[in-house]
């Protein structure tokens, strides 16, 4: 979340109005992110999420908000976009795409445990087969294709060995794209960016469920979501939930626990077992282009923080060095 486009408060309260949603008692600009303007907003109903959206089209955006509007509507835990009198829930302000959403209870737990890990990988299993039966369809936008255009533009940016590894990788996952076993691979709606930040946990009296484990209160920010592997979504997940951030490092022990919760719900494909240290891979390579597109080609903004690329590049390292054993 970031700050491109500044809305007042006035702008605010009468965007707010034919929704439904009560009257704007307080907005305030949120820091986190890179993608699209955000304010978070409470109104005597309630409190809720402003997103303004800085790259994504009026075109593209239904299939995002449809989405999450269809896995609210089947159980799972994710921001259900508001719709005003006509029902619809793509909106226009400042003459930019719009959408408000609520906003979930609890935080993020950026010190996951197992019980943690074992948490989201259920729910995204649940969320995989909720999303089956969704009728849109889009492409993962920060698929393979954006990385062949985008690493082109970044490699003068970088010493001669990162450039080599991201090359190197980038070849190889072209050819993965083209092998058999990555045709067979299961295929739906996935988040495609389902990060610690993404994903809250209750922290109040009610932090653990009837089994004495954390209970997790929803996903969000879809905006990277398309149709792709559901082993890419997995994979991110794992670089992320199941690594030593500073590090880049595999916590097997986290990895196993989220394999197993995820395996209960909907088990593995051959196609998936034999490719997941591959995805792995793909999923260091896709965030540490992006990471290095954010960084050497930013865009202005209020309260912009860019991600560290190296990360990344310490996790694809660690993939090479180490490959994921599923």
């Amino acid at each position: 979340m970031a700050v491109y486009t500044e809305v007042s408060f006035e702008q605010a309260r009468h965007f707010l109005e034919p929704l439904g949603l009560g009257q704007l008692q307080t907005m305030e600009g949120c820091s986190g992110g890179i993608e699209n303007t955000n304010y978070f907003v409470t109104t005597d109903q309630g409190a809720y999420v402003l997103t303004l959206f800085e790259r994504l089209t009026f075109e593209q955006l239904p299939f995002y908000l449809r989405l999450m509007k269809h896995l609210a509507n089947n159980g799972i835990p994710v921001p259900d976009p508001a719709a005003n009198r006509d029902g619809d829930i793509l909106h226009r302000l400042v003459d930019k795409p719009a959408a408000v959403v609520n906003r979930l209870r609890g935080k993020s737990e950026l010190a996951p445990s197992g019980d943690h890990c074992a948490a989201v990988a259920g729910m995204l299993a649940n969320m995989h087969l909720a999303a089956r039966e969704f009728p849109m369809a889009q492409p993962n936008l920060r698929g393979l294709p954006w990385w062949n255009e985008t690493v082109p533009v970044v490699l003068p940016y970088l010493e001669t060995p990162q450039a080599t590894l991201l090359q190197a990788e980038l070849a190889y996952q072209n050819h993965v794209a083209a092998s058999s076993s990555f045709a067979a691979l299961p295929r739906g709606p996935i988040h495609a960016d389902l990060f610690r930040d993404n994903v809250m946990f209750e922290t109040g009296p009610e932090a653990l469920d009837n089994r004495g484990q954390p209970q997790l209160t929803g996903f969000f920010d879809f905006y990277f979501a398309g149709v792709d592997s559901w082993l890419f979504d997995i994979a991110v997940c794992l670089n992320d939930w199941c690594v030593d951030l500073p590090t880049g490092v595999e916590d097997t022990a986290r990895t196993q626990r989220f394999l197993a919760a995820y395996e209960a719900v909907r088990p593995l494909t051959a196609a998936e077992r034999q490719l997941l240290p591959a995805t792995a891979r793909a999923a260091a390579l896709r965030f540490w282009i992006s990471r290095l597109w954010d960084f050497y080609l930013p865009r202005e903004a209020t309260m912009l923080k860019a991600h560290d690329p190296t990360h990344f590049e310490r996790v694809l390292r660690q993939r090479l060095a180490k490959p994921l054993n599923p």
